[in-house]
């Protein structure tokens, strides 16, 4: 039966006295053109829940994990290098051989050196001797006072011949001990400097080496963005290699002078806490704050920015119906990746942080969160 019909039959009913039924068939039939209401359907944005920081003003620079102590190995005198026993990356310890010269010349001066021993401690023996024999004579008058001073003379010049050929010897097994490379301490080799068969000079490296124990980071940092930098301020620093997790420092030292070729001043940058699991020549990212405020503020990353006009602004999810308001706020500095909010925003609101140029006002939303981590608010 179509609607025509069914109101037709509902006339004929209230012209022969049935008005309630027909004004009851008439109602249904109004019930039955109307479709139920459908729900507005939420649209996913990736939006956070933001939260107050010390509103600090902090500068990033690019950085690298190193030793505290570095330092170049080499031998303390010439020769060539006939052995190596240590490698790029090794882990070594204290007294742990790393190189060996050609020790032919050394033993051969060692040898020299004992043979002048011997002969000079002959030599002191028989001086010895004729000192004895000529002070008995000149207490019976025997031989002149200058005979007698003649031969102190000699016993003197002998024994310090003996003692300065005692010197030799310990020069020349000393000389022969260095032909032999060892480690001082623990530590790790950072590079490679030589290669077997090459004639080295003494003093000239072998291997770099930095030392086991306390880590820095290096930066360096323009001259422009120096004059906030001081000695012990602190610092978190980011590694590449672990991501999620930031580490505590301070400035240790600042170069009094700036690089000649690149202008930079280099910056260390002691870890409190660096643990197992930093490593040398790891990649780091380190966050300096460079100045701080006096009233909370609001750190969101520059994504989330929005303008109204000519004045910032950000889409906030209204926590009471899900439906995004546009929220003017105060920008106290704008940074690289991120933006100091100073007012228009509360800790726990929920802010869109991406794709705030495809949404509008009273818009229903469904908070996600970003799907890498990095993108999170700072």
């Amino acid at each position: 039966m179509t609607n025509s019909d069914f109101r037709l039959s509902a006339g004929v009913l209230a012209r022969h006295g049935w008005l309630p039924v027909a004004m009851a068939a008439l109602v249904l039939l109004s019930g039955c053109g109307k479709g139920a209401p459908q729900s507005e359907p939420a649209r996913p944005v990736i939006a956070m829940p933001v939260a107050l920081v010390d509103g600090a003003s902090r500068e990033r620079f690019p950085g690298e994990v190193r030793a505290r102590f570095e330092m170049p190995l080499s031998f303390r005198v010439a020769g060539q290098l006939v052995a190596r026993q240590a490698r790029l990356g090794d882990t070594v310890k204290k007294g742990q051989v790393l190189a060996q010269l050609d020790p032919a010349d050394a033993a051969r001066s060692q040898a020299s050196a004992q043979a002048a021993l011997e002969a000079a401690e002959h030599r002191l023996i028989f001086a010895t001797q004729q000192r004895d024999r000529d002070e008995a004579q000149a207490k019976q008058n025997l031989i002149s006072q200058l005979q007698l001073d003649q031969t102190h003379d000699a016993y003197a010049a002998a024994l310090a011949a003996r003692d300065q050929a005692r010197q030799q010897l310990a020069l020349a097994q000393n000389q022969s001990n260095y032909t032999t490379l060892v480690a001082d301490r623990d530590g790790s080799i950072t590079s490679e400097q030589a290669d077997v068969g090459q004639v080295l000079a003494a003093g000239q490296a072998v291997f770099g080496f930095a030392w086991s124990g306390d880590r820095d980071v290096f930066i360096d940092v323009p001259e422009n963005r120096l004059a906030g930098i001081t000695v012990g301020q602190p610092a978190t620093v980011s590694l590449l290699a672990l991501p999620g997790k930031t580490l505590a420092g301070h400035v240790r030292d600042i170069s009094p002078a700036a690089d000649p070729q690149s202008r930079t001043y280099r910056i260390r940058l002691a870890l409190d806490q660096p643990g197992p699991q930093v490593q040398l020549g790891m990649t780091a990212e380190v966050s300096l704050a460079a100045s701080s405020t006096t009233r909370p503020a609001i750190r969101i990353p520059a994504t989330a920015l929005f303008h109204q006009g000519e004045h910032p602004a950000v889409w906030v999810v209204r926590a009471a119906d899900a439906r995004l308001e546009l929220r003017p706020v105060a920008v106290l500095s704008y940074g690289e990746r991120d933006v100091l909010v100073g007012s228009g925003l509360h800790a726990g609101e929920r802010v869109v942080m991406q794709g705030v140029h495809t949404v509008s006002a009273g818009e229903k939303v469904e908070p996600i969160a970003p799907p890498h981590p990095e993108d999170a608010p700072l």
